[in-house]
């Protein structure tokens, strides 16, 4: 069984705070005998990724999912536990593995704040080694897919935030990554370019077999790049697997929009229920546990004239609020 990609094995990270006591004789204890407090940021974490893979991995705010990122990119030691990416291990093989990998930070650029954006680049190629040719083919890739020529000669402090990050997304590619660390790749953007950076994403993972890693609050992103999620809360994974699983485990209702060709007042349903009506559009809800979706379409199709009907599945977003609001979910799916 070949090895995975990415190997995370009880991964932890312990961070310690100080304990403080008030006045000025706590101040005197505190410099004499400090005490302190350990507070786990990630605690325990297993998974593995396999090369090419795509995957989502979020969780609220101090969920960990930032220290275990910084782990994986060789910034961090972990306290305990094991990761390698790739057959290295990132804090120990740190040269060797930034070589291998990119890094796009919604909320910090790797780019230089006064140069223009092809001095950066230029400063790029040099500190990554990148001879001309494959240069200057990854350079016109990134600039016709992400429309960088607009904005190219511009210093990076003169760019707006979509801007910045587009170039920053296309510096990432600049010297072919085998895997990639996305951390709010599409902040900033309007829905056109939300929608140009995905695609670009995906077409750079299936002709470059990239292997990338998403944290991001936009559950769009995840929706439409990965066909795999791992949710963490407190330290601790709480969800691994796909998103039609997760959305079958814990999404609840359906929905399903129909527009008749004749009007009808009153549907005749069973384990269905009519939530709001327009002339002849009705929306219907159901459980999936309750009535599959072709028995109740071929209900409707018994019975009434159907111009066109649409099915609508509940947002990842608001199954992962749900999760949230509970707390924690059951491992079901977990690898």
């Amino acid at each position: 069984m070949p090895m995975a990609f990415i190997k995370v094995e009880n991964l932890r990270k312990d961070y310690r705070i100080s304990r403080r006591s008030r006045g000025f004789l706590g101040l005197l204890a505190n410099l004499v005998a400090p005490r302190y407090t350990v507070k786990p940021a990630v605690d325990g974490i297993d998974f593995s990724i396999d090369k090419g893979e795509m995957v989502g991995f979020i969780g609220p705010n101090g969920a960990g999912k930032s220290t275990t990122v910084k782990i994986l990119s060789g910034i961090l030691h972990p306290t305990s536990g094991s990761v390698t990416v790739d057959g290295l291990v990132p804090y120990r093989e740190r040269k060797r593995h930034v070589q291998r990998i990119g890094v796009v930070l919604g909320q910090k650029s790797q780019l230089w704040w006064d140069l223009p954006v092809y001095e950066s680049y230029d400063m790029l190629r040099y500190i990554y080694k990148i001879d001309k040719a494959r240069y200057r083919a990854n350079l016109a890739m990134v600039q016709e897919l992400l429309g960088l020529a607009e904005f190219f000669e511009q210093p990076v402090r003169q760019l707006s935030l979509g801007q910045r990050m587009k170039a920053d997304l296309g510096a990432a590619f600049l010297h072919d990554p085998d895997i990639l660390f996305l951390d709010e790749p599409t902040i900033g953007l309007d829905v056109v370019a939300k929608e140009n950076v995905r695609n670009f994403l995906v077409q750079m993972n299936r002709e470059r077999g990239i292997t990338m890693l998403f944290t991001t609050h936009d559950m769009q992103d995840i929706e439409k790049t990965c066909r795999r999620m791992i949710i963490i809360d407190h330290g601790r994974k709480v969800y691994d697997g796909s998103i039609r699983d997760i959305r079958a485990m814990y999404s609840g209702e359906r929905e399903l929009v129909v527009e008749l060709a004749e009007e009808c007042l009153n549907l005749e349903l069973e384990h269905a229920r009519v939530v709001h009506q327009d002339g002849r559009v009705k929306r219907i809800k159901f459980r999936n546990a309750d009535i599959a979706v072709q028995d109740l379409i071929g209900h409707l199709n018994r019975h009434y004239a159907i111009a066109d009907l649409e099915l609508r599945d509940t947002e990842i977003e608001s199954i992962i609020r749900e999760i949230y609001r509970d707390g924690a979910v059951h491992s079901a799916g977990v690898r």
